[in-house]
């Protein structure tokens, strides 16, 4: 929707109102985005945090998968699939080291998994990408002596750590409020908000950038294999894992979609500051959710004809 809102507005306006976006429109993306990540982080629930360990097993090797054993993995795939030009490949990074922490809940409940469990695994796989993204980022990126080690600490405290902290402010605010319908609007207001700021800041992207950005869609092609490769492994990894342990389907299907959906909006506000001059990056954040999406989609059919075989029955 965003590819044909930007295509009509660059056939239908005329040059001045162009040139004006083209100059203006780059001012909006940053407060678009940061207005998203702080909602975002408004409705997520960290004082649960100590109820991810009230399955020890379960949270353990949900960490190992996205924060050990996912970041060696896509820097793999990186090297085999995107080292031309590198940058591709810090992008590339960038995404895949950032789990969900939002509508990986939604295809846990398609597919009858066990969504309480894969709850109590949000707040921890937030907290943790929002400290190991600088270091994933300067790690992996910093040997193609592509990352600027300034641009990276400073664009991680202003698109995460400081809507990050303004939430949690804002949250301790809100429950002193004794007008529970009130807070109750204020909290759904930033979460209907989301979508609607995050279609903002990618038409002002594109209202910016266009031109680069429209240039470089043979990266679609390129991206489709390494995201492929990683989702197929991943989830043998994940049924693989939960067959070892003994999973019950359910817990299997949460560590499954819980390792395997990814936090797009979040590293986009990280990238468009670290790599402001890098367009290859920004549409590697932009284009990915179009793969993930049909790909989290079929993965769903899967679990659920495994459900069936393993039911019997389907609900």
């Amino acid at each position: 929707m965003i590819f044909v809102a930007y295509l009509y507005f660059a056939l239908t306006w005329n040059q001045k109102t162009q040139n004006y976006l083209h100059y203006h429109a780059e001012t909006f993306i940053t407060p678009f985005l940061f207005v998203m990540l702080f909602g975002a982080f408004l409705n997520i629930p960290l004082k649960d945090y100590r109820k991810a360990f009230s399955n020890v097993r379960f949270s353990i090797t949900t960490i190992l998968i996205n924060f050990v054993w996912t970041p060696i993995l896509v820097w793999l795939l990186g090297k085999i699939f995107l080292s031309h030009p590198p940058i591709m490949q810090i992008g590339f990074i960038m995404l895949m080291v950032t789990p969900c922490t939002d509508w990986y809940l939604i295809f846990t409940g398609v597919v009858k998994g066990n969504v309480p469990l894969s709850a109590t695994m949000l707040p921890i796989n937030l907290v943790l990408q929002v400290v190991l993204l600088p270091v994933y980022i300067l790690t992996f990126g910093g040997v193609s002596g592509t990352v600027n080690i300034q641009s990276v600490i400073s664009s991680v405290t202003i698109m995460l750590i400081l809507p990050f902290s303004l939430a949690q402010i804002g949250k301790w605010l809100l429950s002193k409020m004794q007008n529970y319908d009130k807070k109750e609007r204020i909290f759904s207001l930033f979460s209907a908000l989301q979508t609607l700021l995050l279609s903002m800041a990618i038409l002002s992207m594109f209202a910016s950038k266009g031109k680069n950005l429209l240039a470089s869609l043979n990266v679609v092609a390129i991206l489709l294999v390494p995201i492929i490769l990683f989702y197929i492994i991943n989830f043998i990894l994940a049924q693989g894992i939960g067959k070892v342990f003994h999973y019950s389907y359910e817990d299997t299907a949460s560590l499954t979609l819980t390792t395997l959906a990814k936090n797009s909006p979040m590293t986009l506000g990280v990238a468009l500051m670290a790599f402001p001059n890098e367009p290859l990056i920004h549409l590697i954040m932009v284009i990915e959710p179009l793969i993930e999406l049909p790909a989290m989609m079929l993965l769903t059919r899967i679990l659920l004809i495994i459900r069936k075989r393993h039911f019997g029955k389907t609900e």
